[in-house]
């Protein structure tokens, strides 16, 4: 019989204490694995778990809010996005127009229609049709101006359509109550140069 060479031994004996320590304990259970992984469908305090939706829910709306007053274009429509868009509305918050006080002049044709005298309702009627006219046909004015400035740059073909009636809206708001919230001062001269600035 072959005599067994005591270094093979020790490496055999190494050999399965390495083994044995890289072995892994029992298999745990399927209803110990299934109870790991157990969520409640429904969270056991209800009225925590609403406060707390509705707690995200009101910042994630404050966040929309207050970027689509500061004109951050993750939260604009579509159609108020981009450059040209903001160029838009740079120009006519930089500018004093007529329909800016249509808004307190409509308040004041109100009044004016509970006066006794009949007269006086009619001409303030005529007034305030007359003027909503010239305040209509100075912003399709100021929107042809602007078309012209940005296709001065990107060319006519690249001009973005939408840019009358934004002008049209924006014009007849009153400058305080205007979102995206105005971002140059009166008086300045924005210029397109078709990149967010």
């Amino acid at each position: 019989m072959a005599k067994q060479n005591p270094e093979s031994a020790d490496d055999q004996s190494s050999a399965s204490v390495r083994a044995g320590q890289g072995k892994k304990g029992p298999t745990p259970k399927r209803r110990d694995r299934e109870a790991q992984n157990y969520r409640p469908l429904v969270p056991e305090d209800r009225k925590e778990a609403r406060r707390q939706q509705q707690s995200q829910q009101k910042k994630a709306q404050s966040e929309a809010r207050d970027g689509y007053a500061r004109g951050d274009d993750r939260y604009l429509r579509a159609t108020e996005r981009g450059p040209q868009k903001r160029f838009m509305r740079d120009y006519i918050d930089a500018r004093y127009s007529l329909g800016e006080i249509l808004l307190p002049l409509m308040f004041l044709v109100i009044f004016a229609t509970f006066i006794p005298n009949r007269d006086a309702g009619i001409y303030a009627m005529a007034f305030i049709w007359a003027y909503l006219v010239l305040a209509i046909g100075e912003a399709i004015v100021v929107a042809n101006i602007i078309k012209r400035r940005i296709a001065a740059v990107v060319g006519r073909e690249n001009v973005e359509k939408g840019i009358i009636l934004g002008t049209l809206a924006r014009i007849l708001q009153m400058r305080f109550l205007r979102m995206p919230r105005a971002r140059v001062k009166r008086g300045s001269k924005p210029e397109f140069t078709a990149r967010y600035s």
